[in-house]
């Protein structure tokens, strides 16, 4: 029988009676735990992005693939990559059981088909190329186990991010990546301390994609969109750094005439990006 961690009694009891202090402080303790349970987890991530950009540069894609939680932290994940690196929107895909209807309200028994989450899949029109990253706290999710089974058969890299060691969900993956972060504060919530792994795994996937992509030059996004005044702002200062222009109306005008930071700095700084 496995054992699982994330269905664990917690090591607290009488929430009731604490204090909102006390629920606080012990949250907090329990929450720095995760950073320390994803680090053994780099070898496996480091393998997996290693493969996704290899895949990326022959037109690849990344799926996420989940339900409840784990569902939506990849469709946030997703979501966050062409604001962030001026990657295309179809590049990473963030699936959830039940569809998008069950981002806001959840879908009941959209997890338990096997066979809904590679359908979804084929309706992306899913190619050898792509990449499926299956996302289940528990590990048990049958829509992504089966999604998985069906992606590994079909000759597609394939990994998932559990939070339960010897999972189901591990067996189907190519790639396991399991911070295994024990008992949650309030047992049972994986929304907790499991969904704050997935997000700290997920940004390191995504992001590390991202940059090994070229999106990332120096420590700068020089593909983000300016979708706001805020990124406009970030934007202007980024190519006032880069090119020694002081004038800021200037920077600023080369930034909405060139539409990116690397547009903008290729423009006065012939050749510093190659």
């Amino acid at each position: 029988m496995i054992r699982k961690y994330t269905e664990q009694r917690s090591e607290y009891d009488h929430l009731e009676r604490m204090t909102v202090r006390e629920l606080l402080e012990n949250m907090n303790k329990e929450d720095m735990k995760v950073p320390a349970a994803v680090t053994p987890c780099i070898p496996q991530i480091e393998k997996l992005v290693k493969g996704l950009v290899e895949r990326m540069q022959e037109g690849g894609r990344l799926f996420y693939l989940g339900a409840g939680t784990s569902g939506r932290l990849g469709i946030l994940d997703a979501s966050e990559i062409p604001p962030t690196f001026g990657a295309p929107y179809d590049l990473v895909i963030g699936l959830i059981a039940g569809g998008d209807k069950a981002i806001r309200r959840a879908v009941e028994q959209a997890e338990d088909s096997e066979e809904a989450g590679w359908e979804d899949l084929k309706k992306q029109h899913i190619g050898t190329n792509d990449v499926v990253v299956g996302i289940a706290a528990s590990g048990i999710t049958p829509y992504v186990i089966g999604a998985l089974r069906k992606a590994r058969e079909t000759g597609l890299l394939t990994a998932c991010i559990t939070c339960n060691p010897g999972s189901p969900v591990t067996r189907e993956a190519e790639i396991a990546i399991v911070p295994v972060v024990g008992p949650e504060f309030v047992t049972g919530s994986t929304r907790m301390k499991s969904g704050t792994a997935q997000k700290l795994v997920l940004n390191m996937i995504s992001t590390a994609a991202m940059i090994r992509m070229g999106h990332v030059v120096g420590n700068k996004m020089v593909d983000m969109q300016l979708t706001n005044a805020k990124l406009i702002e970030r934007g202007t200062r980024m190519i006032m750094e880069d090119t020694g222009i002081e004038d800021y109306d200037k920077a600023r005008s080369l930034l909405l005439q060139y539409g990116t930071v690397r547009a903008a700095v290729e423009f006065v700084n012939k050749d510093r990006y190659v």
